[in-house]
């Protein structure tokens, strides 16, 4: 059984590779949080050019950029951040590090969410893709570089003070997953949330991710079946305090 996401705080970071990972994972417990009036802010490694097989990346990042925006929106996030790393080839070293623990500094969340930085995704032996894992692992390493004046030294120079109030980082759709969140009453906003990206979609041509209400319904109902039986997400639930 998974146990309740804890909820005494205030602001949140999400950090993740691409448009559309937050909305194929977490977006319905984001719409829960900022209606009980939580702070969210997106941040994302890069602008998911390299997504959509029949578009050119000068294309596509642009408008998926904007896809991302709507999709925001939608769940109540007004401020999404890109960091111009390059789909698809994004790597785990100092400057994706840095970027993020900058990113940490600046809103001093409480909070983290990322989506699934483990090899596979749950349910199965699917392999995840090298962007996820990295910027995951880059993610959990920079709550400690952002507490810590002397890593990135330019940071404090330039006036970001160190941050060390990062609780945790709650990892959505994680096979290790320990914790969820109900989002019964947001479901549906999760659903109009991921429809933003109607590019995206339809580059995927035909399979189960095309159809966001059927996913993101039988996603929610499998998790709730070790959450008292409501629709609900999952994360994993890694303590940095």
């Amino acid at each position: 059984m998974l146990a309740p996401l804890p909820t005494d705080w205030e602001r949140a970071l999400a950090v993740v590779a691409h448009p559309d990972d937050l909305e194929y994972g977490g977006s319905g417990a984001v719409a829960r949080w900022t209606d009980e009036g939580r702070s969210v802010t997106y941040l994302l490694a890069s602008r998911g050019e390299a997504g959509i097989d029949g578009m050119p990346p000068e294309e596509a990042g642009p408008l998926r950029e904007r896809e991302e925006i709507a999709s925001a929106r939608v769940v109540g996030v007004d401020q999404v951040e890109f960091l111009d790393h390059p789909d698809g080839m994004i790597e785990y070293g100092l400057p994706l590090r840095r970027d993020i623990a900058a990113a940490i500094r600046r809103h001093r969340p409480e909070l983290i969410i990322m989506t699934n930085h483990r090899e596979t995704w749950p349910g199965g032996d699917w392999l995840n893709m090298a962007d996820h894992r990295n910027v995951g692992l880059a993610t959990l390493d920079a709550v400690r570089d952002a507490a810590n004046r002397w890593v990135f030294r330019d940071l404090t120079e330039a006036g970001l003070e160190p941050w060390d109030g990062v609780r945790w980082v709650a990892a959505a759709e994680s096979p290790l997953a320990t914790h969820a969140v109900d989002i019964t009453a947001t479901i549906d906003r999760a659903v109009a949330s991921l429809r933003e990206h109607r590019a995206y979609l339809a580059g995927l041509g035909d399979g189960p991710m095309t159809d966001p209400d059927t996913f993101l319904r039988e996603a929610a109902l499998e998790t709730g079946t070790r959450f008292g039986g409501v629709l609900a997400c999952s994360f994993e639930l890694i303590p940095m305090g």
